[in-house]
């Protein structure tokens, strides 16, 4: 192994990559002969075996991430940007992710997946025998790194994070001193009221574009594409998830007419919706189905004034009250089973207030108190003969509403995995703010070493989870089909803000369990990630099935 000073870290990155995704190669195989030795996946045989089948995804994701991180580090050294901190971001983070893939990896607090589980014992240690695996096991995430990189962080440093685009750049410094000015200093006030983000602020978000980042300019959007729509959500999830949440009905509302929509749908809801000016919610989900949206039982009827009419239960509907626009799922032939028959509907409504949530006739709804992401508060709905117009149906056609629905799930979950990258960010800045300000024994929190080496993990994770985000927006924005590296992103980003959360809590000790506190309300915030937009097992099993079918399917 090299003198520490001449070795090339970059490259050597890029060696430990090659061998992560070698043996993640290696996993997937024994992971294929187990749920699909007739060549396709056997439902029952994924269900018995979903201990590595989810335990397989984890691995992949990690290999995935190691990837995107790798292309990070390449990039700020080709613009002279790879300085001492990013190289200790790189160590302590490929010195972690190695030594897990080789011994064991969380999938959550109390479950891990390790090499004997697949039969690959003998194939881990030869992963982390290889050179590049070794020297960033024993050389990367050690004390004296971590050390050296919280003193770097205490001092101000902060990772490369440029896009090299001058457009971009530009969004995130923009938002970032929105965030700061407007959002930062109100967002525990607001939740601990548990009252809506105020009006006000959201039309000064809609000013700025939040509303229309991926619409197209020939409707008023501003046409910029997911990568823009990660830094957007990114930054004002680092003041409250729920300004950067906010965008996420907007972005797929505007995706599902602007992908579906026939051009009167488009010309009538798409420039409203970028403007701000039309708020929707996606109302998809019931009591009872969760992810099985096949067993969906809210139905359309047309009736005899030509409109369709709603009748049926929805539950955990965000910003329903404040809402004009809904993108209902719903079957309308009652008589046909499964996805078939599902189709979208585009249910205008009257905006509800506190005192008279649902004004219109035929809905109903009744909030449900949660623990965190107070700001636009989520809803039971039950509709009763709801009216919708004649020309409701997204894009005229019936029996399309689940097709139309997945193809919104990359953006979603692209989406999803940034806000949990903001709330991440969150949770350090709150967890160093209080690690420098408080004193026990006669120094600061940051003194002492478990306190230093939470915060060090806590960027180096951020890094790699804001890494392989990007890298799925990117794809997107090309137009590549990136259903799997969505699913990856959204994974280890809510994990990662979930892992922050707590750790600046315990930073914070006693004080930490107070509501006074924000570090309490991130906590709370940061809990969801994990389960909306598909849940950590649902987006480990969509993972894993979809790297099994087209391995098998291509080769």
């Amino acid at each position: 192994m090299k003198d520490d000073q001449t070795v090339d870290w970059v490259t050597l990155a890029a060696d430990a990559t090659s061998s992560a995704r070698a043996y993640a190669d290696a996993v997937h195989d024994r992971v294929a002969q187990r749920i699909a030795p007739g060549g396709s996946i056997e439902a029952d045989l994924a269900e018995r075996e979903q201990h590595i089948v989810h335990g397989f995804a984890w691995i992949a994701t990690a290999a995935e991430a190691m990837t995107a991180v790798t292309g990070w580090a390449e990039r700020a050294r080709d613009r002279g940007r790879f300085g001492r901190i990013e190289e200790l971001v790189l160590k302590i983070a490929f010195g972690e992710y190695c030594a897990q893939i080789a011994g064991g990896l969380p999938m959550s607090q109390n479950e891990f997946v390790r090499p004997s589980d697949f039969g690959l014992v003998e194939r881990a240690e030869e992963f982390a025998a290889s050179d590049a695996a070794r020297s960033f096991i024993i050389k990367g995430n050690t004390a004296d790194n971590r050390a050296a990189l919280a003193a770097m962080l205490a001092d101000g440093g902060r990772p490369f994070e440029a896009f090299g685009d001058e457009t971009l750049d530009m969004i995130r410094d923009q938002f970032r001193s929105f965030t700061r000015n407007r959002i930062t200093p109100n967002a525990h006030q607001w939740h601990l009221a548990d009252q809506l983000i105020p009006i006000k602020v959201v039309e000064e978000m809609a000013e700025l574009g939040v509303f229309g980042v991926c619409i197209t300019e020939e409707y008023g959007g501003l046409g910029l594409g997911k990568s823009a729509m990660c830094l957007v959500s990114e930054e004002l999830s680092r003041g409250w998830i729920c300004a950067g949440s906010l965008g996420t009905r907007s972005e797929i509302a505007g995706e599902l007419i602007g992908e579906n929509g026939t051009e009167e749908q488009k010309a009538k809801f798409l420039p409203k919706l970028a403007n701000g000016s039309m708020l929707p919610t996606a109302v998809f989900t019931e009591p009872d189905t969760g992810s099985d949206l096949a067993s969906v039982r809210t139905r359309a009827t047309i009736a005899e004034d030509g409109t369709w009419r709603l009748k049926g239960a929805k539950t955990w509907i965000t910003h329903a009250a404040r809402a004009d626009l809904m993108t209902v799922l719903c079957r309308t032939n009652p008589d046909k089973a499964g996805y078939g028959s599902l189709s979208m509907l585009l249910a205008e409504k009257t905006r509800g207030n506190d005192e008279n949530p649902f004004p219109d006739a035929g809905i109903a709804g009744d909030e449900i108190e949660v623990l965190g992401y107070r700001g636009m508060k989520e809803y039971t709905l039950g509709f009763e003969d709801f009216a919708v117009a004649a020309d409701g149906l997204l894009g005229g056609e019936e029996g399309k509403g689940f097709k139309q629905l997945m193809r919104t799930f990359e953006g979603a979950r692209i989406q999803t995995a940034a806000r949990a990258i903001g709330v991440g960010w969150n949770a350090f800045d709150l967890g160093l703010a209080y690690a420098l300000e408080r004193k026990q024994f006669g120094k600061t929190l940051l003194s002492f070493p478990r306190v230093s080496d939470k915060l060090a993990m806590m960027v180096c994770e951020l890094v790699m989870a804001r890494e392989l985000t990007y890298a799925a927006a990117r794809r997107k924005d090309r137009g590549v089909r990136c259903d799997i590296e969505a699913g990856m992103a959204k994974l280890l980003a809510a994990r990662v803000a979930w892992a922050n959360a707590d750790n600046a809590l315990q930073i914070h000790g006693g004080n930490g369990y107070a509501l006074e506190y924000p570090i309490s309300r991130v906590l709370c915030d940061a809990r969801i990630l994990n389960i909306f937009e598909g849940a950590g097992e649902i987006q480990a099993q969509v993972i894993a099935r979809g790297l099994v079918t087209s391995r098998r399917n291509h080769g």
